[in-house]
């Protein structure tokens, strides 16, 4: 994260005594934090002890959605076509997937009474449609719509929208933490003049009342394709106070300040996250390139190394033709690709673009499930052959 941030009542330094207000009984401490105690964290001043559980079970959700004998070809796909009726666990769909990064929709129609943990993956919430809260143990994160959450792993958290008539979420997952790229900060940490967003841009938690109740509370637990269902003997949300650099976190897409060039600039130019197997980036409203000869549409490449997937927001997407608001594309390593015919020639002079994406470049092959089979459209391989 960005920034040092603190909230409700911590003591004057970790790891001493901290009584309630009884003077007799302590708050619990919990360090949560990455890389084996040498990365980022943040220290949590519990209620109740949070290792209390009455109740462990394994839970059948019931999607198996592996599509094994997928060609390696273009994909195009529509994300709108699958809904699934339910809350932040049943109505999701998977569409593309490997060992590091899994990349879901979901049409949440349902408030779910339980809490919910991603224990082997970070989550990066995309808000194509709706608003509400984000509410956890580091209190309540208001979100709307094209807000990015980022939410660290084994983080325990309830999304509620302020109404279920069309909410629509991209949601990816990754096997390590989200990152700011390093050439937008400088060696404090702090965000560079020159890069594309600011601290002000990112959002941490608001404080919440600490919730003191004891009961039969459940919460599950993702832990890769396998669910757990566990009781709590009480509330997960009893924080006092905590302090670090370890929380979750909105930023929207429209903060994002783009940069351009007097010719193309290829899209790392638009990074906006980086994890260890995959990165972010964002295609949004901007100038065109000003060289008088320039190109803006992109030219043909193999990305030898990298999968490349764009998940269409809204707006016109200057190389692409028949792309819907909640499309996919999925250009896989090892064949090339660039626009579409006619594309290119109709850039030329061009000033400026109005659209949104989110685009995620993967160094593992992803595997295509399904959902895609059911989604996608037949004829994409063939939209480059000539009339």
């Amino acid at each position: 994260m960005p920034y040092y941030v603190r909230l409700g009542k911590v003591p004057p330094k970790r790891h001493i005594t901290f009584y309630k207000d009884d003077g007799k009984s302590l708050y619990r401490e919990e360090l949560f934090g990455t890389k084996g105690f040498s990365g980022i964290y943040s220290n949590k001043y519990h209620i109740y002890m949070p290792t209390q559980v009455k109740k462990i079970g394994e839970i059948d959700i019931g999607k198996q959605t592996e599509w094994s004998d997928a060609p390696l070809q273009y994909y195009h796909f529509f994300t709108e076509k699958k809904k699934t009726d339910g809350d932040i666990i049943t109505a999701r769909n998977e569409f593309l997937k490997n060992d590091n990064c899994v990349i879901s929709t979901a049409h949440v129609t349902e408030k779910a009474e339980f809490f919910f943990r991603n224990s082997y993956a970070h989550e990066l919430i995309f808000v194509h449609r709706g608003k509400g809260n984000f509410i956890s143990d580091y209190g309540i994160l208001p979100f709307e719509e094209w807000d990015y959450i980022v939410v660290p792993k084994g983080t325990t958290y309830q999304i509620e929208f302020d109404n279920y008539d069309d909410n629509k979420l991209l949601i990816v997952e990754s096997s390590t933490p989200y990152d700011i790229p390093k050439h937008f900060r400088n060696e404090y940490g702090q965000l560079t003049e020159d890069a594309p967003y600011y601290e002000r841009d990112f959002k941490p938690p608001q404080y919440m009342e600490p919730v003191d109740k004891k009961g039969n509370f459940e919460l599950i637990l993702k832990v890769r394709n396998r669910y757990f269902k566990y009781l709590l003997p009480h509330h997960p949300f009893d924080v006092v106070g905590w302090d670090g650099f370890l929380y979750p976190y909105t930023f929207n897409i429209k903060e994002y300040a783009p940069k351009v060039g007097q010719i193309h600039l290829p899209p790392p130019v638009h990074l906006v996250f980086t994890t260890q197997h995959f990165v972010v980036c964002n295609f949004v409203p901007r100038l065109f390139d000003f060289h008088p000869q320039a190109i803006p549409a992109p030219y043909y490449h193999s990305n030898v190394d990298s999968d490349e997937v764009l998940y269409y927001v809204h707006g016109d997407f200057m190389s692409r033709k028949g792309i819907q608001e909640g499309s996919i594309t999925l250009h896989p390593m090892g064949i090339p690709h660039g626009p579409q015919p006619g594309k290119t020639e109709a850039s030329v002079g061009v000033k400026e673009t109005d659209e949104y994406a989110v685009m995620i470049d993967t160094f593992q092959p992803l595997q295509v499930t399904k959902n895609v089979k059911e989604t996608m459209d037949e004829g994409y391989s063939q939209s480059w052959l000539e009339e």
